[in-house]
């Protein structure tokens, strides 16, 4: 593979870099600002980044998972607080079921967050959780119905308010819908999902959240320098001091190990089997989870006692790396199932 951008690319990152740095969150007392909010959620829509992923009209993406990477690793470095990861995948589901369009829907998970619900009947029989639905639109949750050797999509009425449930990261919603929610079936599917369906989609859900990690490392280390250059102790910046600026630079490595490791992952989606695709998200999902709370960390020491405080922004990037980590299953999760595809070795 050849990781280097295309021009539409990195104009495409660009855009998004750009787009995220004017209309996000620039302090925590910002994330109260519905009309910014609003801002930004019509920016990304009418940019066409939420249909990243749906049909074009001969059953491929309109984008292939590196575009979609680039989109969430860019929202991901401001903090933005705009729904795209879960609109994105509800979108490829839908197309991989032969459905025209997600329609605003987002996928429901199961409690784990590992993989989409799965319904046996006419109603939800425990509860699952829609993960950054669009508060705007987002009126319908997928969850997958058994059928045969595989499955279909079915719908879930989601009842949450998006816009003010409460969470871990402050910059994106989940949603939970109650066991009993009444399940109906979907209109117009033209084939039911199979298991190399449902793999590839998630090698997909495994490099969107991976790349989210990416850039939230990427956006906290920008901002720790920023401070440690600023910050002043002794008469001189603290950045100037040799111990910050190692935890500095054991941070940007971690930063770059990953960005290497999520780029194979994006491009693995589209390109590789999807066993492959999978173990490739895996892999780079396994290392950059790990990584961000060690970067995050580092970032929030670096800033010393206002580190620790609600108005520094540092523990907004810490928020919403830990949703990132704990979709599509954490480090310890990834290592377990690359132990078992790889080495036949079951926990």
């Amino acid at each position: 593979m050849d990781t280097r951008d295309t021009a539409e690319q990195a104009e495409l990152r660009r855009s998004a870099r750009r787009l995220a740095r004017e209309l996000a969150a620039g302090s925590v007392g910002d994330l109260d600002d519905a009309v910014r909010r609003a801002r930004l959620a019509a920016a990304v829509h009418d940019a066409g980044w939420l249909e990243l992923r749906d049909e074009r009209g001969d059953g491929a993406p309109l984008a292939g998972g590196e575009e979609a990477a680039i989109v969430a690793d860019a929202l991901a470095g401001a903090v933005a607080d705009v729904a795209f990861s879960g609109p994105v995948l509800a979108g490829d589901l839908a197309r991989r079921a032969g459905l025209p369009g997600a329609g605003g829907a987002v996928v429901g998970f199961a409690a784990d967050l590992l993989g989409p619900a799965i319904a046996t009947g006419a109603a939800t029989a425990t509860p699952a959780f829609a993960v950054d639905p669009d508060p705007a639109s987002a009126g319908t949750a997928l969850v997958l119905a058994p059928v045969g050797d595989g499955h279909r999509l079915a719908r879930a009425a989601l009842t949450g308010d998006a816009a003010t449930a409460p969470g871990t990261d402050l910059t994106r919603a989940v949603v939970e819908i109650p066991a009993g929610t009444p399940v109906a079936d979907l209109d117009g599917q033209s084939r039911s999902l199979t298991a190399d369906d449902l793999a590839q989609w998630s090698a997909l859900g495994l490099a969107l959240t991976t790349a989210d990690l990416v850039g939230a490392m990427r956006g906290v280390l920008d901002v720790t320098v920023a401070y440690a250059a600023d910050r002043r102790q002794y008469g001189v910046p603290v950045g100037s001091f040799q111990a910050v600026q190692h935890l500095l630079a054991d941070a940007h490595c971690l930063m770059e190990g990953s960005s290497s490791v999520a780029l194979h992952a994006s491009w693995a989606v589209d390109n590789l089997s999807p066993a492959d695709a999978l173990e490739a998200g895996r892999v780079a999902k396994a290392y950059a989870a790990r990584a961000a709370r060690t970067v995050c960390e580092t970032a929030i020491q670096v800033h010393g006692g206002i580190g620790n405080t609600w108005e520094c922004i540092a523990h907004v990037y810490l928020r919403r790396a830990l949703l990132s980590t704990q979709w599509f299953g954490d480090d310890g999760v990834q290592l377990r199932e690359l132990a078992a595809t790889r080495l036949g070795v079951r926990a």
